[in-house]
């Protein structure tokens, strides 16, 4: 039952998002909780990991690097370029590139392994790209959009430290010590991290109201060209330099699902509630076009 309800993402971000554009008050006043919302789900993805995790990593160098670079490479550059062919406002552009700049999302492994790919992969990628974006995700986000907004840097840095890496440091610690005795609470967190996330996306949509007649369309455009170019690149880069199609399937989901819930804290703190617009659309998007991807993948034996 649980599961059913998560595996429904896309229909409650929806749902609460029509219900932020037509009671807007009822979740605007909560943008304060966006930050510790985003821990909870971090801490919950460290809650499905183990210390031995973490040693994976380090025995398949060659696709963590692969996959990770892809991610840096493709996904910052194509928001950007994107950003400049639909001429978004300088905030915006930000936003976008806050996604691109962003680790993978924990929902990239559900549909990995939906899509049949190689889900150890999937996870380990998630979890180098989000140790990795600490300083990655606030680097990337000033080379591209520097000139255009402020970057507070250092902040952001610290930022990330705080709402990544400690709660995801936390729950491996917990699951690693206390694992069994919590088993019956650990599988509650995929339900929880999907109501914060649901709960990010209604109160930003709430807080953009005015501005979705406006942006709406160039965004949702920008969104969608921004996950399909990073899904294409994803797949036919991973195809090219591994020749292996299961591989290929677990990088282009990995390059095109982001972690868009810290973008949208990150725009909401550091630049503007119509910067985490991008990021809430993403949300909703990258849900939808990786279970359809998932589902046609999961019906072919040759990728």
């Amino acid at each position: 039952m649980l599961h059913r309800i998560t595996t429904l993402f896309p229909l409650w971000a929806l749902l609460f998002s029509a219900l932020a554009l037509w009671q807007p008050d009822w979740f605007s006043a909560a943008k304060p909780a966006i930050v510790p919302l985003l821990g909870l789900v971090m801490f919950g993805m460290g809650m499905t990991l183990t210390w031995q995790d973490f040693v994976e990593v380090v025995r398949q160098p060659g696709r963590i690097g692969l996959g990770v670079g892809l991610q840096y490479l493709v996904m910052p550059l194509t928001a950007w370029v994107v950003s400049l062919l639909l001429d978004l406002p300088p905030e915006l552009m930000a936003g976008l590139v806050l996604v691109g700049a962003s680790p993978g999302g924990t929902a990239s492994n559900v549909v990995c392994f939906l899509a049949r790919g190689d889900l150890a992969l999937s996870i380990s990628l998630t979890m180098a790209s989000t140790l990795l974006a600490i300083v990655a995700t606030p680097l990337l986000t000033w080379i591209y959009v520097g000139r255009q907004v402020p970057v507070p840097v250092l902040d952001m840095l610290i930022s990330i430290f705080k709402i990544v890496l400690l709660p995801v440091a936390l729950g491996v610690a917990v699951n690693s010590v206390m694992g069994r005795r919590l088993a019956s609470l650990r599988a509650l967190f995929p339900l929880l991290s999907m109501l914060a996330i649901v709960f990010i996306i209604a109160i930003v949509v709430a807080l953009n109201r005015p501005n979705l007649a406006q942006a709406g369309l160039s965004v949702a455009l920008a969104v969608i060209l921004h996950n399909a170019i990073g899904l294409a690149g994803g797949y036919w880069l991973g195809l090219l330099a591994t020749r292996d199609a299961r591989t290929a399937r677990t990088l282009a989901i990995e390059v095109g699902m982001q972690n868009s819930g810290l973008a949208v804290a990150l725009a909401a703190k550091y630049f503007s509630a119509s910067a985490a617009l991008p990021g809430a659309l993403f949300s909703i998007w990258h849900n939808l076009s990786g279970s359809m991807l998932a589902a046609y993948w999961s019906r072919r034996a040759d990728g």
